[in-house]
């Protein structure tokens, strides 16, 4: 994805108007650059692959100020699947990992979530 792409789908993300380059400088050479206080306003650079630069965009503010609401069936079929697919545990550790973290422990058991993985075949 070339800068300018990156650009475009972050400025939706923060409804603003595709088409005007990001000031990627500060989350290159910081690590973190905050645009502004809506979600998807903080970009933010998680390393490098293959010499590349590693850029996502996130909300300003830290997980404990944010309350957890319970995932979906569907959103937790597909990040367990998508666990189960790397191939480094089986369905058992997947839905152990799962359910324990924030959002899903104490909504989702790990019997919940592998009949989900079930029944994704």
């Amino acid at each position: 994805m070339t800068a300018q792409q990156f650009a475009d789908i972050a400025a939706q993300e923060m409804y603003r108007t595709p088409g005007t380059d990001l000031d990627l400088v500060e989350a290159l050479t910081q690590g973190r650059a905050v645009l502004g206080e809506g979600r998807y306003e903080t970009l933010v650079c998680a390393g490098q692959v293959d010499e590349m630069p590693v850029l996502t965009f996130t909300a300003p503010w830290s997980t404990d100020e944010v309350e957890w609401v319970p995932p979906s069936a569907a959103y937790v079929r597909f990040l367990a699947s998508g666990l189960l697919s790397a191939g480094a545990w089986d369905a058992e550790a997947v839905a152990s990992y799962v359910a324990a973290c924030p959002g899903a422990a104490g909504h989702w058991s790990e019997q919940s979530i592998a009949d989900l993985l079930g029944e994704s075949g």
